[in-house]
């Protein structure tokens, strides 16, 4: 390493998502549109396909390219899905997942107070990432949280015996 280089480069944490996706450069419009992502750059392959892209949503760079097979890089839609989902903490969760399901993302789950103290709901982007969106409402101890999730649990469970009866 240079002497003067930094470890991690300016605007950079030390994660930084990077998504691989079929038509690249349509998500990164749509990463515009649904969550103000600024972009950053682009370059593209010989074949007009995105090799690379960076963007920026709030504070946080995301990397971005297009799917190369041939490589063993695909996207979670040629996966038939994805285990990972992408945390973002907006402003007004409500407005801004209104805003990304009207940019075409899926809504899996609508914004609702949480026991760890974030309102919080989870879409589906049309390129088959999820992304989970929250505000961050109040601060509780670990204490707090379990006997909130416990009082939620047993509030599903009533639910759901009441449906069976």
């Amino acid at each position: 390493m240079q002497e003067n280089a930094r470890p991690i480069p300016e605007g950079y944490h030390s994660v930084t998502p990077h998504l691989v996706c079929a038509d690249a450069a349509a998500a990164l419009d749509f990463y515009k549109q649904a969550f103000g992502a600024v972009e950053l750059g682009r370059m593209a392959g010989p074949d007009g396909k995105l090799m690379h892209a960076e963007l920026r949503i709030g504070d946080s760079r995301i990397m971005l390219a297009d799917e190369f097979p041939e490589y063993g890089s695909v996207g979670p839609l040629a996966l038939k899905g994805s285990p990972v989902v992408l945390h973002l903490y907006v402003e007004d969760v409500d407005a801004s997942w209104q805003q990304a399901a009207a940019a075409g993302a899926r809504p899996i789950m609508p914004p609702a107070d949480m026991f760890w103290g974030d309102r919080y709901g989870q879409l589906q982007d049309p390129f088959g990432h999820r992304w989970a969106l929250a505000t961050h409402r109040r601060d509780l101890t670990p204490e707090q949280m379990q006997e909130e999730m416990q009082a939620m649990f047993a509030t599903m469970q009533d639910c759901t015996q009441g449906e069976r009866q």
